[in-house]
Formats: structure tokens, sequence, C-alpha cells
């Protein structure tokens, strides 16, 4: 059913009250505090309507009321528009991203500790990905007799290695003429071009080549870059978490590196964010808390995740609005790199 104004007027106060204090709020004082002209029985007839319906709940029978998950939906939905950010505040966070080295990666992990600084919570930024991988560069360099390290350069910012056991010996000065072979061979195309081509390749060079494809067809299967997590202390200080018994789960969650593959179940497009709160979340260990997910880059190019993880009741308007201003910084930046 449609609430009335006032109920909603007193949903909101509940959540923005508990979203500062992390405490149950009393019908007492929200007359008290928020001077609202009806009678304290009247609130309580309200409260009583809005965990009817499934917006509050009672944590204890003597306490006062904490909103749901679906409160907090309620609450995010009738967000119209970002918070304000001071001018002082973009300025530092400029000249901060600015100062960065011209590495990406080095962008990522900035990105990454200044918005856990900004939303006092725990910030996860993965790498930019690109849409499909184009080989660059390789070197090919003697670990022993037998074995040899692929080091594969992509377009779009990627470097991945693998270690190759190789059918005889080959000394390092034949090594780098394969690897300037396969430079001149397979500039600018993908894994697929690769394995169509129809170049005559002797059994080692076969055998490199075979393990070139694998690694790119490996790195256009991933669904984002390597994540960046900043701020778990930060996370893990707040109240909801003290003595939770889902703790150990959180963190083994949040530590391993494809998290954020399982929760996005779905691509993000371009410009949009997307909020999953407490039991939207398909990662159990993740229920007690909030994502807030955006998508920086370029359209159909590549692309990166950034995002805010805390509790359900994190303050919503000021992390959208810090994770746009942060987007559009990592977007310029990777326009800047490719």
């Amino acid at each position: 059913m449609t609430l009335t104004e006032r109920e909603k007027t007193i949903l909101r106060v509940i959540i923005a009250d508990y979203i500062v204090g992390a405490k149950p709020v009393a019908s007492k004082a929200i007359v008290n505090k928020h001077g609202l002209k009806v009678s304290p029985a009247t609130i309580r007839n309200d409260m009583a309507y809005l965990e009817q319906e499934g917006y509050i709940t009672h944590p204890h029978t003597s306490a006062g009321s904490i909103p749901t998950d679906k409160a907090y939906r309620y609450y995010v939905e009738s967000i119209s528009e970002d918070v304000e950010l001071s001018l002082a505040e973009q300025h530092l966070v400029f000249q901060l991203f600015q100062q960065a080295q011209e590495e990406m990666e080095e962008w990522v992990k900035v990105a990454a500790a200044l918005l856990s600084r900004l939303v006092r919570n725990m910030a996860v930024v993965t790498s930019p990905k690109a849409t499909r991988h184009y080989f660059k560069h390789l070197d090919i360099v003697s670990i022993q007799d037998f074995l040899a390290l692929l080091i594969l350069v992509l377009y779009e910012t990627k470097i991945t290695q693998k270690t190759l056991s190789l059918n005889r010996a080959l000394p390092q000065s034949e090594l780098t003429k394969l690897a300037n072979k396969f430079n001149a061979l397979y500039a600018g195309i993908d894994s697929s071009q690769i394995l169509a081509s129809k170049a005559e390749l002797s059994p080692e060079e076969e055998q490199i080549s075979m393990s070139l494809a694998e690694m790119m067809a490996a790195e256009d299967k991933r669904a984002y870059g390597k994540p960046y997590l900043e701020g778990l202390r930060l996370l893990l200080s707040q109240p909801e978490l003290f003595n939770n018994p889902k703790l150990p789960a959180i963190v083994g969650v949040l530590e391993s590196e494809d998290w954020l593959e399982k929760i996005s179940y779905r691509t993000l497009g371009h410009g949009e964010m997307r909020i999953i709160i407490g039991e939207e979340n398909p990662e159990a260990a993740l229920q007690d808390l909030s994502l807030i997910i955006g998508q920086y880059g370029i359209p159909d190019k590549i692309s990166g995740l950034l995002g805010v993880v805390g509790p359900k009741r994190m303050d919503y308007g000021r992390s959208i609005s810090w994770l746009n201003y942060l987007t559009t910084l990592l977007s310029n930046k990777v326009t800047q790199y490719v």
C-alpha cells in the first residue's frame, strides 16, 4: 500500500537517525528531536503500520525501531540527485589523483584509497579490462634449460605472464629470436586470429603460439580486472560487525578475487550504478552489508568497476556522489592512457 506523506516523513527520519547513530530510534526521540506536530501516540501508530508493512522492525522488545532492507530500498530510490560535494573536497581529490604515477594500476590504487577515505567504508576498484584483447608485444625469458617465461603485453593496459615447459633446451638468444618473430607475426590481432593463422611454425613455435592464444582467451573470459581493496579495517570497525558471527565469512569473501563476479551477475551499462542492499545480495556472507557499484572506462572498449562496501545504514547519498565523481576521473584517465 502507498504510504501517506506523514508516514514517509517518519520513515525518512528513522532511516536518517539510524544511519547517523546506529541505534534503534524510539517514537519519543522522533517527537523531541524533529518537532513533528503530532502526538507521540500518533507517531507510535504510524510506526506500528510501518512495521506491519515491513519497513521497520524491533531488534528487542523494549528498543526503538530500525530500518529493514525494504526501507533502505525505498530510501535509495527516493534520492533524486547527488549530494553536493564541496569544491574544496573535489579540488583536493583531483589534485591527489593527478599526482599519481602514469601506470594505470597506480591510478586504480589511488582511486580505491581516496574513495575509502572519503566515504569512511571499504572501497573496491578493479583494474580496467578490455572487451577484447589484442597482441602488442612478447618477451620470452629463459628460466632454466627447459623452462621459459612468456611475458605478454596486450593493448589496453594488460600484462600477463606464463611459465612454459619447452620440449628442448633453448638459449636466451634463440628465445629472443622467437619473441621477435611473434611480435612481427601477431601484432594487433586477437586470440581467434592467432588460432586461425596459416603461418608455418616449428614445433617450439607452435607450442608458444598455442600458449599465447590460451593466455589471451583467458583474459577475454574474465568479467573484471584485478580488484584492489582499501578500508577493510574501516568496514570491520562498524558497530554492526562487532561480535558478528558472520565476520570470518565476510572477510573470507572480500579477500577472494572472484567475489565481484559472483555478485555482479549482469554486466553494468556505461554510467549505470547498481545498489545491492542486504538480502538482495546472492552472496549469503554479505547480506548484512550493502554494496554500491559503478563502472568507469570507454563504452564497448575498456572498463572497470568501482564500489563501496558498508553496513546497510551507510550514507548512500554521499557514497553515490563520490562514486560518480571518481568514475568521471578514472574514465578520463583511461581515455588518455589508451
